[in-house]
């Protein structure tokens, strides 16, 4: 290779006391001490209560049980330059239901993964099967470590096999020698020492050799049997020392307390590979036969000892050809004849032990370090030679979602919209909410673009807008929630719905194709609510409320049009002196604007471009009512920070890939840490209205790119990778949460989606009218006019 490669793994790792951990470690330096071109980092997985020392190839730490620390993780890889990932597989390694929250990760990431696999099961239960077809699935490459975990990853979970590499696991390089040296070196006494090694749990099966012990030592009376290695600390933190206390029990019953040795303790790799090269025979009496692989018996045959093992298929595989004693599950004679046989036949037992160390040639961690290198190799240039691969988007449409209102339906009867659902079924229970209301206008209003949509939408926005007639208080606000029982449950609403109230009736006042008495109610409500608009503190409820005056003022309305309905009907409309004139609502627009700016200058800093110390909810709405303040006044300030705000909200959300919007578990302030969820479909969707106002007033293309991608957040460009919406009823899910995508489709996403789309609808039909203008002059045919049409449409890179 013509630079130096870079390969991140993924694992436990030293010096937590664990298998794998030292599996991690060895690898890493086999990979890296073989190849001079090759630099390894590590991703280590830990626990809660647990605090390391790491090495400095350590560059992200992984809480097991912590989800989002597996979405930060492909965060990270994505920004390195690593070029390739070694995962270290087993199922307890990482957290959720059979460690599927490594899945977190691997979905999200741009790079090729390599998975080596510590366990393959013949027989799954349902989420193991799943978890491990997922994994063949996000895997370039499947490392196992025998040919049984091949004929089983190809026959049970129907693996391609040109995925699957055999590369045995890795084994230090020691001559063949005798024993005494390190005996002596170790202060070790039993002839013969026999070892069996570990962590200690009850699969370990050492009961079955302490049973076979007392009359083999009545014939070898100097014979040691030790047990080395400390208590599994899982097994330790949920049942404590009950199995090693058992086995110590059992040693007295049997009267081995002379014979039996235990070493309760994790040994560093040097030491324990003096141990085992200081024993004569080792033993592996496992329980279970779904074991696919064993680094302790790897070891043991890499340093040429005498091995008696069950038959568990690692060692079936490992110990064939006489390089091992296999004795049935639990077999306490066969321990016992197997034991006395190769004490009493020396030359047996040492061409027994000669044909393991020679075997174990293969495994050196030199040789193993080789053959991760050129799987590294093959992956890559497998991985490059599809260009598309990264691309994760690809089932993206083509064109915009046609509108459906289905769902928007189905959550309005006669009163107004139900607020929430079920599983997508209407939750009468919550009632009804203003904020909905408004915002749903706003969506309807923008999909009115011409007389014949009108009929369509007419009865359902008056049904709004009588929810709205009703809604609105004595002194011109609003209340906001209303029970299923059409009570209105608060005293008055927030200022924020006071604000969502006015963006809904300022876009029906501002929609031609509507009815003059419609309008004229709408118009009368925005009259009434003009004290309670000027005394807005909330900048999110000045910005909808400027939103929504906007459309009145850019529509040049004049009150004369309406005065002669609202006065004919003056005697049955809630009390009002007079309409309220377009110079009033121009001077409410300005002070608004100007508020936003002063909060502006009070908290941005540089590397803060926001109007608060925090933030928080509804965000783009505040930067589109400064651009929409620009294009009604054009006054540059409101253009300069209406854009480094927006451009801050696109800097903190947007990774390149996906938008990573803020999430409200906590919010995100100045010096903080922005929280991953639950995202809310809302700000993706105001997103996308701010980004297509952006572009509308600037005319700077990144806009109209941006503005497809967060909506595409919809349909499946966010973190989670999961489509949103909908697309045979028009629903849209809740949120994204840490434990996935939240099923619920309540008023607010389905609202918010339509808003989007709609903007992004008018914005197609802008431009296709510009084409049109032009069309006579340029000569354009029909046919060429529908494509230029469908190249305007929204569409996926």
């Amino acid at each position: 290779m013509n630079k130096q490669l870079k390969v991140l793994f993924i694992g436990t790792y030293v010096p937590k006391e664990c298998g794998i951990a030292t599996f991690t470690s060895d690898l890493l330096n086999s990979v890296s001490g073989e190849n001079n071109d090759v630099h390894c980092e590590v991703i280590a997985l830990s626990d809660p209560s647990e605090t390391y020392n790491y090495p400095e190839e350590v560059v992200f730490q992984i809480q097991k049980e912590k989800l989002e620390d597996y979405y930060l993780a492909a965060d990270y890889i994505n920004q390195s330059d690593a070029d390739i990932v070694c995962l270290q597989h087993e199922f307890g390694l990482y957290g959720g239901n059979a460690g599927d929250y490594i899945f977190a990760l691997l979905s999200g990431i741009n790079k090729p993964v390599i998975t080596t696999m510590h366990t393959v099961i013949r027989e799954p239960e349902l989420e193991y099967r799943v978890s491990t077809e997922k994994l063949i699935r996000y895997s370039e490459k499947l490392v196992v470590m025998s040919q049984t975990a091949v004929d089983m990853l190809k026959d049970v979970y129907k693996a391609p096999e040109d995925k699957i590499e055999i590369i045995f696991h890795g084994v230090p390089d020691y001559p063949f020698n005798n024993c005494s040296k390190y005996k002596k070196m170790l202060n070790l006494k039993g002839s013969p020492l026999v070892l069996t090694f570990g962590l200690l749990s009850k699969n370990k099966g050492i009961e079955s050799v302490l049973e076979a012990l007392p009359d083999v030592v009545n014939q070898y009376p100097d014979l040691i049997y030790l047990v080395l290695g400390a208590t599994h600390p899982m097994v330790k933190k949920t049942q404590g020392e009950a199995y090693r206390q058992y086995l110590k029990n059992k040693v007295s019953e049997l009267g081995l307390e002379n014979n039996v040795v235990f070493h309760d303790k994790f040994v560093e790799k040097e030491e324990l590979c003096n141990y085992i090269l200081a024993s004569d025979i080792y033993v592996s009496p496992y329980l279970s036969r779904e074991q696919i692989v064993s680094g302790a018996l790897t070891y043991a045959m890499g340093m040429g000892k005498a091995i008696v093992s069950t038959p568990y298929w690692y060692a079936q595989e490992m110990l064939s050809d006489n390089r091992g004693l296999l004795i049935d599950f639990g077999d306490t004679d066969g321990f016992k004849k197997s034991l006395s046989y190769l004490i009493e036949n020396p030359e047996e037992c040492d061409n027994m032990r000669k044909k393991a160390y020679d075997f174990g040639r293969k495994m050196t961690w030199k040789n193993v370090g080789k053959k991760y290198n050129t799987v590294f190799g093959k992956a890559l240039m497998n991985y490059n030679t599809y260009p598309g691969i990264q691309n994760r988007f690809y089932f993206l449409p083509i064109q915009l979602p046609e509108v459906k209102l289905d769902h928007l339906k189905l959550l309005t009867d006669d009163v107004g919209i139900i607020q929430h659902t079920n599983l997508g079924v209407p939750a009468r229970r919550y009632g009804y909410s203003t904020d909905d209301i408004g915002r749903a206008l706003v969506a309807l209003t923008k999909l009115i673009d011409n007389p014949q949509k009108v009929e369509e939408f007419r009865k359902i926005i008056t049904t709004y807008m009588s929810f709205l007639e009703h809604a609105q208080t004595d002194t011109g606000h609003f209340h906001n929630f209303m029970s299923y029982q059409r009570e209105f449950l608060d005293e008055k609403g927030s200022e924020d719905t006071l604000g969502r109230a006015i963006y809904g009736l300022g876009h029906v006042i501002s929609c031609s194709y509507l009815s003059r008495n419609i309008r004229t109610l709408a118009h009368t409500l925005v009259s009434k609510s003009g004290p309670e608009m000027e005394n807005l503190d909330s900048p999110r409820a000045k910005a909808y409320a400027m939103c929504g005056l906007y459309e009145i003022l850019r529509a040049g309305i004049d009150i004369d049009e309406f005065e002669s309905v609202f006065n004919s009907c003056r005697d049955v409309v809630k009390p009002i002196d007079t309409l309220v004139d377009r110079d009033y609502f121009e001077s409410i627009f300005i002070s608004h604007a100007d508020s936003l700016v002063d909060l502006y200058e009070a908290n941005h800093k540089e590397d803060w471009n926001w109007f608060e110390p925090t933030v928080t909810y509804s965000n783009a709405k505040l930067s589109e009512s400064l651009l929409l303040a620009y294009n009604y006044t054009k006054n540059r300030t409101y253009r300069e920070i209406g854009l480094a705000t927006l451009d801050f909200l696109t800097e903190i959300q947007w990774n390149c890939d996906f938008f990573d919007t803020v999430g409200n578990q906590g919010w995100y302030s100045y010096n903080g840490e922005k929280p991953l969820f639950d995202q809310q479909p809302i700000e993706a969707g105001y997103l996308t209205q701010a980004y297509i106002s952006a572009y509308e007033i600037v005319r700077e293309e990144k806009y109209l790119e941006l503005a497809k991608y967060s909506f595409e957040y919809f349909l499946g460009r966010n973190r989670l990778r999961t489509v949103m919406y909908d697309y045979s009823t028009g629903a849209v899910c809740d949120g994204l949460n840490s434990d996935g995508m939240n099923c619920n489709q309540g008023a607010e996403p389905v609202i918010c989606f339509l808003m989007a789309l709609s903007s992004l609808n008018e914005h197609t039909n802008k431009a296709f009218s510009t084409i049109l203008q032009s069309r006579v002059s340029d000569g354009i045919s029909d046919e060429a006019l529908e494509k230029r049409k469908s190249l305007l449409s929204v569409k996926a890179e």
